[in-house]
């Protein structure tokens, strides 16, 4: 169906991958795994025909279509949320006007023996015969079912996209690739701008609808939900498993630990040999076998153990002062923009030492609710923060927000006071930025590497109420699983706005939803909130 053969990708003078070679077939769904900086974003965007290799070639059919969602992207903003989208069907209507107009060609000439008027007619013939093959789609139907599925209302489908932030801007994007029906779908993390609701929707879409799937992300539920294959990209190769990411992951240990047995028995193996050497150069009796033992050293191909990551992050949080028992009281609040109304009577007493997981669809409330906390806007109602709260928030955009004139150790060095300053150096290189990685300017710094840097300077004070804003967008796995364990660990009250569920799961133990205007509180942890709110789906749609 589409194959890879022998791709390379060098820079700089240094080889990111060589001798890449892998085939992609029809239903295959696919995970493209390794720690950052392997050359996952890279060699999809070769796939993609965005890139091209150093060496090596792609091979698929003329007719295939392969559609790709990349991590940043820009869209226009001189249409309606409903004609960008429909650009998604464009070629099928620049087929139909190609038709009509060659055919009023042939109307209009009178050469009918020339071999123009011929090439013309075969060439009306063709293109009549691919547009007739295309199956019959109900274009209106499909967008409006699939902007609805990733969470869009009908009444956005007439706003500009110029209205919608790069997230929402990110899911008409997706929302074209989709409804083109390719042949191969290329997605670099297409959770990060996605709800609980709508990454559920991506989910089924994924696995009932799609062909063939090529996806990085670092959602370990998404993955492993949507992917039957997993392709890891380490030390410059691939190794290509036919499991869904948690299977990959033990045959990629129980691999590891194959190659270093093999090491150490090389290792011990030319260690003795190069003690035989040593010990028997000079004897002229041994003189054959020492020659023999020196051209077999020279003959041996290195046993090679795969990089395992083994930069230490170490994230504690420093200890949190006493507040009062209920850091956040809420009584009937409530937030309008102009005439939008986001939620009303939002009353809830959070205790000290609560772990709480804000969901729901985006734009309903939840980062509203974080600014009215943060008093950072007006709202209805009253709304009290209790006795010595001290709070430190970590906003969506935190990331962004970095000054990218400023070297790591500039970042970090301008906001630190007291005794933290003496160890600066010691924080850096806890958070993988030691060496020559603390001269960096923020400029050239990775989405991840920016959001671990803005987590350090959470650090810099002690704090006794978390709130955390989409903490995990752009952090691997190993990461966000540290941070979690961090989370976990805290001892103040911690609010976090995410729509990670592997990454809620075990950390939060209450859930607020926001939706239709409300905020509702359950006491139950992410899995057994979702099971809940299933259930009752399924009474409304009986009661329907």
């Amino acid at each position: 169906m589409f194959s890879a053969d022998g791709l390379a990708v060098e820079f700089s003078g240094k080889t990111l991958f060589q001798d890449v070679s892998f085939v992609i077939n029809e239903k295959d769904r696919i995970a493209l795994m390794g720690k950052n900086g392997a050359g996952k974003s890279t060699l999809l965007k070769i796939l993609a025909g965005m890139r091209q290799p150093t060496r090596g070639s792609l091979s698929f059919p003329k007719e295939m279509v392969i559609a790709y969602l990349p991590q940043h992207l820009l869209t226009e903003d001189t249409r309606t949320v409903f004609e960008e989208t429909s650009l998604a069907f464009s070629e099928i209507s620049d087929m139909e006007n190609q038709i009509e107009a060659l055919n009023l060609e042939l109307t209009t000439r009178t050469d009918y023996e020339s071999d123009s008027y011929m090439e013309l007619i075969e060439k009306v013939s063709a293109l009549s015969e691919q547009f007739y093959s295309i199956e019959e789609i109900n274009y209106d139907a499909d967008i409006e079912k699939t902007l609805l599925g990733l969470g869009f209302s009908r009444e956005d489908f007439t706003r500009m996209t110029s209205e919608f932030s790069g997230g929402w801007r990110m899911r008409i994007e997706l929302a074209k690739i989709l409804l083109r029906r390719p042949d191969i779908i290329l997605l670099d993390e297409p959770t990060n701008h996605l709800d609980i609701d709508s990454i559920q929707w991506l989910e089924n879409f994924l696995i009932d609808s799609a062909k063939a799937v090529v996806v990085i992300s670092h959602d370990r539920a998404f993955v492993d939900s949507i992917t039957t294959r997993t392709i890891e990209v380490t030390m410059g190769r691939i190794y290509d498993y036919k499991a869904k990411y948690s299977h990959y992951l033990q045959l990629r240990k129980e691999r590891r630990e194959q190659q270093q047995k093999q090491f150490d028995e090389q290792q011990k193996m030319i260690a003795e040999n190069v003690d035989f050497i040593e010990r028997f150069k000079g004897t002229y009796s041994k003189t054959l076998q020492v020659q023999s033992r020196v051209k077999m050293l020279e003959k041996i191909v290195p046993v090679e153990v795969d990089d395992v990551d083994s930069s230490r992050l170490r994230l504690k949080f420093p200890p949190s002062p006493r507040s009062g028992n209920y850091p956040v009281s809420a009584d009937m609040v409530g937030k309008c923009y102009d005439s939008k109304r986001i939620f009303a009577n939002a009353s809830f007493m959070i205790e000290r030492g609560e772990k709480i997981a804000f969901v729901g669809k985006n734009g309903e409330g939840k980062s509203t609710l974080v600014k009215c906390i943060m008093n950072e806007i007006e709202h209805e109602g009253t709304l009290t923060i209790g006795h010595n709260v001290k709070i430190s928030y970590f906003a969506q955009n935190q990331a962004s927000m970095l000054d990218e004139d400023l070297t790591v150790y500039q970042t970090i060095d301008d906001i630190a006071v007291g005794d933290i300053r003496t160890k600066i150096k010691d924080l850096l290189g806890a958070f993988m930025f030691g060496g020559e990685e603390s001269f960096k300017k923020v400029k050239v710094l990775s989405g991840g590497e920016r959001t671990r840097l803005a987590l350090l300077k959470l650090l810099l004070e002690p704090v006794n109420l978390l709130i955390l804003d989409e903490p995990t967008n752009h952090l691997d796995m190993r990461t966000k699983d540290i941070l979690k364990q961090a989370l976990i660990d805290f001892d103040g009250t911690l609010i976090v706005v995410s729509h990670d569920r592997d990454f809620l799961d075990g950390l939060v133990t209450k859930v607020f939803e926001f939706g239709n205007q409300r905020v509702i509180e359950h006491h139950e942890d992410i899995y057994g909130f979702l099971a809940k709110k299933k259930m009752e789906n399924l009474r409304e749609i009986e009661r329907k």
